[in-house]
């Protein structure tokens, strides 16, 4: 029962949690624990490609192994987030005696914790619970998130429409900021059956969803596991066909390289309704965050939004790359990092100036944000001497330097 439950604020900063399971569950509730500053430590023989990203990123510690006692010594609260029930009751069991709270995600009743539904919007941290009806919580929370927008506060969450069932929603996400995406993306998010996101999608809002909604993890980490879109557009398609109201929830914008119109048209090729959410563009809101505007009176009368996927001398390559060394305004490379030096070398080869000021942005507008100012000469050595990563937005022309302007000019 609800009384049961002592609702707390817990301050994880710097304190060592313990999370056991690296699978989707676990994938939903990583973002939050890392948010609050936990020093977490995984312990999971297999992951999801999302969770083995945060290892890879060094946002969490990841033990490749299975549970063994002992693994909850020094840790502050712990997570049993596998599939086997009597590994998640061992993990609860150690934790009893070790007086650290425990979640148990496959039978909550029988942890010394529950998670909360939470949501966070302006700064104000939300957390509902009901006493053992998760599907309670998440319809309350939502309602207050809406309300708080809106500036009431109803006392139910909206029902899914059941004009939508049998059907794909595909949204785009925004830069990775939860608070970035849509209103029209966040309210269809909360509807859904299933959501299959990709790695560059805001991870956050997973942890919001209610616990029936299935969560497929279709991430596209560069250059390692990779869903096939093939794949990815049947899935769509069969989970819709099942009568499903499937949410495709991918990083930015579906249609600035994110292949959104291939699954749309998948979708359509086979009987399957299906809406488009556009999302903010990290093309054009990862260099805002860093102060450099793609555009400026004076400065920039074009700019260029390319693809890196491919070098510039791929037979695959539909960019004409002495075209752009030509131009004066802004290029935004996309997917660009791994191959800088190859860009940059071909747009030097194409006349443009080797001191053109170039700004690379990682991760814009998330906690993980990084900038690099530099030239066209020297930035493929930058990147490589500062371990800059994708996803990472590179700016390349006379708008990349305004910035040093800026910083010039502002009054002691």
């Amino acid at each position: 029962m609800a009384e049961h439950h002592y609702l707390a604020g817990l301050d994880l900063t710097g304190r060592r949690v313990v999370v056991v399971g690296g699978g989707t569950v676990a994938q939903r509730r990583l973002p939050r624990l890392i948010g609050a500053g936990a020093r977490v430590e995984l312990i999971a023989p297999e992951t999801t490609p999302a969770v083995s990203a945060m290892a890879e990123a060094g946002e969490l510690t990841w033990h490749r192994r299975r549970y063994i006692r002992g693994d909850l010594d020094g840790a502050w609260y712990a997570l049993a987030c596998t599939d086997a029930g009597e590994i998640n009751a061992a993990v609860c069991a150690d934790a009893e005696e070790a007086r650290v709270f425990c979640v148990r995600a496959d039978a909550g009743e029988r942890g010394s914790a529950v998670t909360p539904a939470t949501g966070d919007i302006n700064g104000l941290l939300v957390g509902v619970l009901s006493g053992g009806e998760p599907l309670r919580s998440a319809a309350v929370r939502d309602a207050v998130i809406e309300a708080l927008r809106e500036g009431k506060i109803p006392d139910t969450g909206e029902p899914a429409p059941t004009g939508e069932r049998g059907s794909v929603a595909l949204v785009g996400g925004g830069p990775g900021d939860p608070e970035l995406i849509t209103v029209a993306g966040r309210k269809l998010l909360a509807r859904a059956d299933v959501v299959i996101a990709d790695r560059l999608a805001p991870r956050e809002l997973l942890d919001d969803l209610p616990p029936h909604v299935e969560v497929m993890d279709a991430a596209k980490i560069p250059y390692g596991r990779a869903a096939s879109q093939d794949v990815i557009n049947s899935t769509l398609i069969e989970r819709a066909r099942e009568g499903k109201f499937v949410v495709r929830l991918k990083g930015g914008d579906p249609y600035v390289f994110g292949r959104g119109f291939e699954e749309i048209l998948a979708c359509a090729q086979a009987g399957v309704p299906v809406s488009t959410v556009p999302g903010i563009t990290s093309a054009f809101s990862a260099p805002a965050f860093a102060d450099v505007p793609v555009t400026h009176r004076g400065v920039a009368h074009e700019v260029v939004v390319v693809s890196g996927h491919v070098a510039p001398l791929d037979e695959q390559s539909l960019t004409d790359w002495d075209a752009l060394a030509r131009l004066r305004g802004t290029i935004v490379l996309m997917m660009g990092v791994e191959r800088i030096r190859l860009f940059a070398d071909a747009l030097l080869s194409g006349g443009r100036p080797d001191d053109t000021p170039v700004a690379v942005v990682q991760e814009g507008g998330t906690r993980r944000e990084r900038v690099l100012r530099s030239t066209l000469k020297a930035v493929a050595d930058d990147i490589a001497a500062e371990g800059i990563r994708p996803p990472a937005v590179v700016v390349i022309g006379p708008v990349a330097g305004l910035y040093t302007g800026m910083r010039e000019a502002a009054p002691e």
